[in-house]
This record gives C-alpha cells, sequence and structure tokens, in this order.
C-alpha cells in the first residue's frame, strides 16, 4: 500500500513516516470468508522474546520449501493454500497463531477426530509452549437437529446464537481426549462473509480468554508474598512505635527496605502479565458484544459463563495489582517514618559532637594560654639569667655598673618582649592556618 499521495503533474506529497503502517493496521487481520461445512483448527503458542524471529524463520523456510507466495518481511500475517486445506498465520506481541481451514462434510460434528486432522502442523517447527488448541466445526443446521447437549459437558455448556439468529454456537471450554477444546458452530444462514467474521470472532474470544487467565497463576504465585509482606509490616509499624534506641531504628529501617525491595521484584515481574490480562479480558468484551448473543433456551450464554469463571481470576489479578500498590506506598511511609526519626536522631548526636568539640577546643585554648604564660616566665627567667652573666662578666672586665639593679631593671624588658614576641608569632600561625 502506498503512503503517498499524487497531485497531478506526477508530483506527490511526502507522507509521514509511519502513515503505511497506520493504514495497514486497519485491514491487518480481515475477515476471510468461509463456505459451509468447514473444520477450523486453531492453534497458539507462546512467542514471547526470540521465539517469534525463529518462527517467523520457519514458515519463511516452510512456503519457499513448497513455493508457496513467501512471506514478507515485516508481514505479522500470512494466508496460503497447501493442498485442501489453507493456513492463515499471525503473529502479536507474545504469541502466534496457526489456523487451518480444512474441508468437511455435513456429517456427524467433529468427525474424524482432530487429532487425526491435525497433522499438516506437524510440517512445521512448534514455535513455542502450546497455549491454544481449538476445534471448530461449522455445519449447517439442517432438519436433522443436532443433540448439542450430548457432544459438551452438560455441566459447563454455555449456547448462544448471534444477533439476529442466523448462527448457533455452543462449547463448553473444556478439552477433549485430544486436548482440543470444541466449539460447534451451526450456520442458519449466515453467507460465507458473516460466517468468516462470526468464526474469527469466536476464535478470538477463546484465544484471548486462554491468554488472560494466564494472570491467575501469576496473582496465585505472589498472594504468599504479599501476605507475609503486609504481616511483617504491621509487626514493624508495632516496633517503631516502641523503637527509641538509633541502632533499632536503623535495623528496621534496613528491614522495610528489604520488605520493599522483594515487593517491588514481584511487582514488576507481574507488571506486564496484569496488563495484558486486562487487555485480553476487554478484547473479549468487545469481540461477544460484536456477536451480539441471544439466549437459547436454559443455557447460559457465553458472556454470562465467563463473567462467573472468567470475570473473578480477573478480578483476582486487579485485586493483587491493587494490594501491591497500596502496600508499596504503606512501605514507602513506614520508611519515610523511620529515615526522618532516624536523621533527627544522628542531627541530635552530631550535635552534642559539636558541642563536645568545642568544649575540648575551649579547654585546650585555656590550657594553650596557661603554657604560653609558663613558657613566657620560663624564656624570660633563662634571658635575664644570660643578661645577668653578661653584666658580671662586663663588670670584672671594670665596667661600673651594679650587676643586680641592671638585673633588676633587665627583668620587665625581658618580660615585656618575650611577651610581646610570643603574641606576634601566634597571631601569625592564626593568619596562616585561616
Amino acid at each position: 500500500m502506498s503512503a503517498e499521495v499524487s497531485i497531478g503533474t506526477g508530483a506527490r506529497l511526502t507522507p509521514h513516516a509511519l502513515r503505511a503502517v497506520i493504514l495497514g493496521e486497519v485491514h491487518a487481520r480481515p475477515f476471510t470468508a468461509i463456505e459451509t461445512p468447514r473444520r477450523i483448527l486453531h492453534f497458539g503458542f507462546d512467542t514471547s522474546g526470540d521465539a517469534a524471529k525463529a518462527d517467523r524463520a520457519a514458515l519463511a523456510e516452510f512456503c519457499t520449501q513448497r513455493g508457496l507466495e513467501p512471506l514478507k518481511a515485516n508481514a505479522k500475517h500470512h494466508r496460503v493454500t497447501l493442498g485442501g486445506a489453507i493456513l492463515r498465520w499471525e503473529q502479536h506481541s507474545e504469541f502466534t497463531t496457526y489456523t487451518w481451514e480444512l474441508s468437511s462434510d455435513a456429517g456427524t460434528p467433529f468427525h474424524p477426530a482432530a487429532s487425526t486432522l491435525a497433522s499438516p502442523m506437524g510440517n512445521v517447527p512448534q514455535p513455542g509452549p502450546l497455549l491454544v488448541a481449538l476445534d471448530l466445526h461449522l455445519l449447517p443446521d439442517g432438519k436433522d437437529k443436532i443433540k448439542i447437549e450430548s457432544l459438551f459437558d452438560r455441566a459447563s455448556l454455555a449456547v448462544a446464537e448471534n444477533s439476529d439468529g442466523t448462527a448457533l454456537f455452543a462449547t463448553d471450554f473444556q478439552a477433549d481426549p485430544a486436548g482440543f477444546v470444541r466449539v460447534l458452530v451451526l450456520d442458519r444462514g449466515l453467507g460465507p462473509e458473516r460466517a468468516g467474521a462470526v468464526v474469527q470472532r469466536i476464535i478470538e474470544t477463546e484465544t484471548y480468554r486462554t491468554l488472560a487467565l494466564l494472570g491467575l497463576p501469576e496473582a496465585q504465585r505472589l498472594a504468599p508474598s504479599i501476605n507475609r509482606i503486609e504481616t511483617r509490616l504491621s509487626e514493624l509499624t508495632q516496633e517503631i512505635c516502641t523503637a527509641h534506641q538509633l541502632q533499632d531504628n536503623q535495623r528496621l529501617l534496613g528491614e522495610l527496605t528489604e520488605l520493599a525491595a522483594e515487593l517491588e521484584a514481584g511487582a514488576g515481574a507481574s507488571h506486564f502479565r496484569f496488563g495484558a490480562s486486562r487487555a485480553y479480558n476487554e478484547i473479549i468484551q468487545l469481540r461477544l458484544a460484536a456477536i451480539g448473543e441471544r439466549k437459547v433456551d436454559v443455557f447460559p450464554t457465553w458472556t454470562s459463563f465467563l463473567a462467573r469463571r472468567l470475570s473473578p481470576a480477573m478480578r483476582t489479578c486487579i485485586t493483587t495489582e491493587e494490594r501491591q500498590a497500596a502496600l508499596s506506598a504503606r512501605l514507602s511511609r513506614a520508611a519515610n517514618l523511620l529515615r526522618t526519626r532516624v536523621d533527627v536522631e544522628l542531627e541530635r548526636q552530631n550535635r552534642d559532637l559539636l558541642k563536645s568539640m568545642n568544649d575540648r577546643t575551649r579547654l585546650q585554648l585555656r590550657l594553650q594560654t596557661t603554657v604560653e604564660g609558663l613558657s613566657v616566665a620560663a624564656v624570660s627567667y633563662y634571658v635575664v639569667g644570660l643578661f645577668h652573666y653578661l653584666m658580671e662578666g662586663l663588670h670584672q672586665k671594670g665596667l661600673a655598673v651594679d650587676v643586680t639593679i641592671a638585673t633588676a631593671l633587665f627583668v620587665p624588658v625581658a618580660l615585656l618582649s618575650i611577651w610581646f614576641l610570643v603574641r606576634v608569632i601566634r597571631k601569625r600561625h592564626i593568619g596562616g592556618e585561616s
């Protein structure tokens, strides 16, 4: 499909880079006309991760070897005719489907067994773990009425008509001995186009029903961990009320952090699965609404049956996700409370430490002052002593001076000089440190 737009005289408008993709998405999985009677075998495989690339390569090789229409590089769906069968391949975000449309007669429903008709699937390497195996038999609703109750388990049988009553479809959503979930569709005047639409919507309903339920085991797996974290959080909250020592608060904060990490790990692993389950459940409701179900006799419709069986599972997934979010918020509040308490306690200890350091510094300053005073006295004593020896020597050499008086007069001069010199040195040290 060309994304360019011609405006005459050979000129074209430059399209957006994604215009072709957007236009093609509307026609990505068109309904295909189906003639009644037909037998449809539908398989769905988990191809998350690199399995999707391997499956695409295997299908391309399959088509090449048999001279079929080649698979386009970026195609999400492909349809080929192989002998008397039609293969429709579709690749989705996390799964891939193979749908085989086989000829059938208007005889006994589900005869021959699906296991004998599924041999063509063995020619393609299995893309991944099998999720869906559906055996759909489209038959005309003739004069010989088919006893639907004899074909399915009565306890889980769901039957409905489409909006105008031109089709009746029934299933018990259970796997038969060969592993296929069987669906019977009775044509009451659908026509090929509408038959193709109804069949595809029924197939998608069963496919997405299976995928939607993948979230339930994940919710069940996480339930014990969530319960344990909730219980331990309640216990820690009580301990927070009575804990006043810094080491106790730090221990509680560490345990809260471990619980939060465990919870976030579980939430991160399940986030995609729960989101996908919600999306698949919405698709199921849309497909059933498009069919427009009408009740048949006393049997439940597919919508009412799934409301009783599928809705509780979806509710469990949603509740688990909500519990994770609420528990994460509670853990965050408790951790913030403890972190604030620890920070306040550390600030108090730092304040006390600074006060102690100030007192120690003040004491050291007083001691230093005392030592300086003693140092001035001691140095002055030695200087005066040297001056005394000097005067005595000069006196002996004939200098007329009274040694005692001269020494006495020199004492205050020496004290003041040494004191002044010490102050100058201390100021220089203080100025250099600052």
